[in-house]
């Protein structure tokens, strides 16, 4: 339902849906919605089960938010796969000055 309803607001620049139950199907669906706020800042998703899956899932996806400049994935269980997904499309993100990764399960693998 949320998702359906985010993609009314195209204006939209900070979002914070912290401490939620997203988990993977979620970040999928919420991504796809997301990945159109081309004025979206700020992204809060931290302690929201969203898993390795779930971050692939949603950064898949938002790629087309060159305004983001604060992104809080921290307290998601991400691992190695979920890490290096965020590190492949970080790039994309030319304003990103915070990305908030702390208390997840990322090894060394995920830190390379």
């Amino acid at each position: 339902i949320l998702a359906g309803v985010l993609g009314y607001c195209k204006t939209l620049a900070y979002l914070k849906l912290s401490s939620n139950e997203i988990c993977a199907e979620g970040a999928e669906r919420l991504g796809r919605v997301l990945g159109g706020f081309k004025m979206m800042t700020h992204l809060d998703l931290s302690n929201s089960q969203l898993c390795s899956e779930g971050a692939e899932k949603l950064v898949g996806v938002l790629g087309g938010c060159k305004a983001l400049a604060h992104f809080d994935l921290s307290e998601n269980e991400i691992g190695d796969a979920g890490a290096t997904s965020i590190a492949e499309i970080a790039g994309e993100w030319q304003a990103l000055s915070d990305l908030i990764l702390s208390n997840n399960r990322i090894g060394d693998a995920g830190k390379k």
